[in-house]
């Protein structure tokens, strides 16, 4: 094979049991992953051609890093190549499974004996193993891999980054499993795997598909369609791989329309166009989470029918809707509309330092029985919708989950720069 869809393919890179790596000579710093029609379990001591398996394994892979990439992950996805390959960044691979459990079953049984099957682990467990086939991949502490000084592109795999694709690993469950939830499907658990791109950035890495988890239905065992079912044949025949076949041509089928619908908005209303500059600020953060907006101006003071007018506008029309209202000195437009509507609406005040204190009294001070909160900056407020609309839109909240995770990776990395004691 020389080419992949018009991709001239290099050497190839790595062969594992179910997909090839080359090296792409025309598109430095990238690798074309072409997956095969085959199925493996126990460390490769099953296995079996499934014809279709490639394509549906590529398909499911890419829905699920479509998902992760929107989200805002470092991700070395980039995009498909054809029905059985896509491209990615070309990564040196850390040699570690990283396994995130939700409920106690499978190998975790054996290994923790009294421990009655579908314990809840709340938060999720963490766990990590050793890629080698050999020895049956060893489970691994955070010190045994640190131990191993990986060094990967100039990367040494230390405490911090350990640390990094830990936390990250949780993420990608806690993602997958609220998206997995619209379907009525339970994520039990999933294993990743992380590379070092030729910069050194950690990026999750390899493929992410119906070999990577343990998915129920209705959160029902018996209704199992992950790789769990190959697993526990106790002969395998054409007709239990056709099954095999179906379950994972259904999981991929049910990720097409699995992305939240975009029928949400966030409606900035200002007293005065003179507030425009501070209501821009927070639509630019509110887009940074994924969030529609749209900017009024209106007075409650000066306008109050059409102030109220305006806001049934917007209610007939929407079901997930927040309201920000910004007025300064005397703020009667937050109170109006919390007042007369049954969505959420967010105080944020344009105010100057020298007058804060009197301005922000009118926003903060309220009457009784009103439930509008008051912000101080922009960015806040564009937060505090996002909190609101994430709880039924699982791709605002995975937005929200990802900027705490970066800002955990910025603080990781601003330690290691000033790190280190300074001698007197």
């Amino acid at each position: 094979m020389t080419t992949v869809e018009g991709y001239k393919l290099g050497k190839l890179l790595i062969e594992g049991k179910t997909k090839q790596v080359y090296e792409l000579p025309s598109h430095p710093g990238h690798c074309l992953i072409l997956s095969k029609d085959r199925i493996t379990a126990g460390d490769g001591a099953r296995a079996h051609d499934l014809a279709g398996k490639a394509e549906i394994s590529n398909t499911t892979n890419g829905l699920i890093f479509q998902i992760l990439n929107a989200a805002g992950l470092n991700t070395a996805y980039v995009k498909p190549a054809g029905p059985k390959a896509f491209i990615a960044k070309n990564c040196t691979m850390v040699p570690i499974e990283w396994v995130t459990r939700r409920l106690a079953t499978g190998s975790f049984l054996k290994r923790n004996p009294g421990v009655p099957e579908g314990y809840r682990f709340s938060p999720p467990k963490q766990e990590t193993f050793f890629k080698d086939d050999a020895n049956h991949d060893p489970q691994w502490s955070d010190e045994q891999i640190i131990s191993a000084k990986f060094n990967f592109n100039g990367l040494l795999i230390g405490q911090d980054e350990v640390d990094i694709m830990k936390k990250t690993t949780v993420l990608v469950f806690e993602i997958l499993e609220r998206a997995w939830a619209t379907k009525n499907c339970a994520l039990i658990d999933m294993k990743i795997e992380f590379g070092v791109d030729q910069q050194g950035n950690i990026v999750l890495a390899d493929i992410i598909d119906s070999d990577s988890w343990r998915l129920w239905p209705a959160g029902d065992k018996r209704l199992m369609v992950d790789k769990d079912v190959y697993r526990k044949l106790v002969t395998v025949t054409d007709e239990s791989l056709d099954t095999v076949k179906r379950n994972y041509i259904w999981t991929s089928e049910q990720l097409k329309d699995i992305v939240p619908k975009n029928d949400h908005l966030v409606v900035i209303l200002m007293g005065s166009a003179s507030d425009k500059a501070h209501c821009e600020k927070i639509a630019d953060y509110c887009k940074t989470f994924g969030l529609n907006t749209e900017l009024r101006v209106t007075s409650a003071h000066k306008a109050p029918e059409e102030t109220l007018r305006v806001m049934r506008e917007y209610e007939s029309v929407m079901s997930n809707l927040v309201f920000i209202a910004v007025a300064g000195r005397s703020n009667g437009l937050g109170p109006v509309l919390s007042g007369s509507t049954t969505y959420p609406v967010i105080n944020c005040p344009p105010v100057k330092a020298e007058n804060m204190q009197v301005d922000v009294w009118s926003s903060l001070n309220v009457p009784s029985g009103l439930g509008c909160p008051t912000v101080m900056y922009p960015e806040a407020a564009a937060l505090h919708a996002a909190q609101i609309l994430g709880l039924h839109n699982y791709m605002i909240w995975a937005k929200l989950r990802t900027k705490q995770m970066h800002n955990f990776i910025t603080l990781k990395k601003g330690d290691q720069e000033v790190r280190g004691v300074r001698n007197a």
